[in-house]
């Protein structure tokens, strides 16, 4: 038998066991492979089911602060009508913990670089005001997308409001966002109407959002007419067609005032570019001076401070003279 044996490993065996090695240890690699990966797909799934768990917990949180604002009724209802306004997919809730992030942030960086109750202060309202004054500038750009495109709106559900008999203003509605006619955003803003008078029961809230993302005296009086349609029940079409009238005749009016807001928004913007303009010709000619007088020099971090203070102002009073003009 160890005759045997060794002649086999003399004859040539060697290169079959070195082949069988081979193969148990390939077959053992894909063994242990196979029960890692199975190994570690249970454990992702217990990380997954204990994310959901988490996600729960937080999520339930969420809940309590949102119903926690509720209770400013109020203050509540302006901003989620503000973010539905500019169809945005996010609560009230968020908006306030992102101001209360960005005003904790803005007092330890007041706090640290410019060392005065006044940089405390001023920094941190500055940064807290920002996502506000965020929101309503969107508002303010989809305004000005839609005061151009309204009218040819308005008389697109004029014609479905004389197809329905004057009477079923949803139907109206609803022919009008279906024919998918209109220019711009003002379908979108069209659907968002629908969709909320279709499906919530205070059609007030639904006409105020409307009108938010309108913008101007025009979608005021659209709103007033399509109130009355709703409340009453009568014919509209009449009322409809004197206001189509109307806007036709200030035609010319709509496009100055459409000039001044393009003019106030291209004035917002310019303190920020003469400001970035003369720092950065500052450092170009002069970096280390430049370093001392606006980063190291206190009189100097208190001079950028008043800048980007007096900007956001210029910013807001931007914002509210649009508002007016619109």
């Amino acid at each position: 038998m160890r005759r045997s044996l060794s002649g086999f490993l003399c004859n040539g065996g060697k290169p079959l066991i070195a082949l069988l090695a081979a193969g148990l240890t390939i077959g053992l690699f894909v063994t242990l492979f196979i029960a890692c990966r199975q190994l570690l797909s249970l454990w992702f799934i217990q990380q997954k089911q204990a994310g959901r768990l988490g996600y729960n917990q937080q999520n339930r949180l969420y809940e309590r602060f949102n119903r926690y604002l509720m209770r400013y009724e109020r203050t509540y209802r302006h901003l989620s009508e503000l973010l539905e306004s500019v169809q945005l997919s996010i609560r009230p809730g968020t908006v306030v913990l992102i101001t209360s992030a960005l005003l904790a942030a803005g007092t330890i960086s007041g706090a640290y670089l410019f060392q005065s109750l006044k940089g405390v202060l001023l920094f941190g309202g500055v940064l807290a005001a920002l996502p506000y004054a965020l929101l309503r500038m969107m508002l303010v750009h989809r305004q000005m997308q839609t005061r151009i495109d309204f009218l040819p709106a308005v008389e697109l559900f004029y014609q479905c409001c004389l197809v329905s008999g004057g009477r079923q203003i949803r139907i109206a509605l609803q022919r009008t966002v279906e024919e998918k006619r209109m220019l711009g955003p003002m379908q979108s803003v069209f659907e968002q109407l629908y969709r909320n008078i279709s499906v919530r029961s205070d059609d007030e809230a639904s006409l105020r959002i409307f009108a938010a993302s309108l913008g101007h005296v025009w979608g005021d009086y659209f709103v007033n007419i399509v109130r009355a349609g709703l409340a009453e029940g009568h014919p509209i079409a009449d009322n409809l067609k004197e206001l189509i009238t109307d806007m036709r005749k200030a035609r010319r009016s709509n496009q100055q005032e459409r000039n001044k807001l393009l003019e106030i928004r291209l004035a917002n913007f310019s303190p920020v570019f003469f400001l970035a303009l003369f720092i950065g010709i500052n450092m170009r000619y002069s970096p280390a001076n430049s370093y001392l007088y606006y980063v190291a020099d206190p009189q100097g971090r208190d001079l950028l401070l008043n800048g980007i203070v007096l900007i956001f102002a210029s910013f807001v009073m931007g914002l509210w003279l649009s508002r007016k003009k619109l």
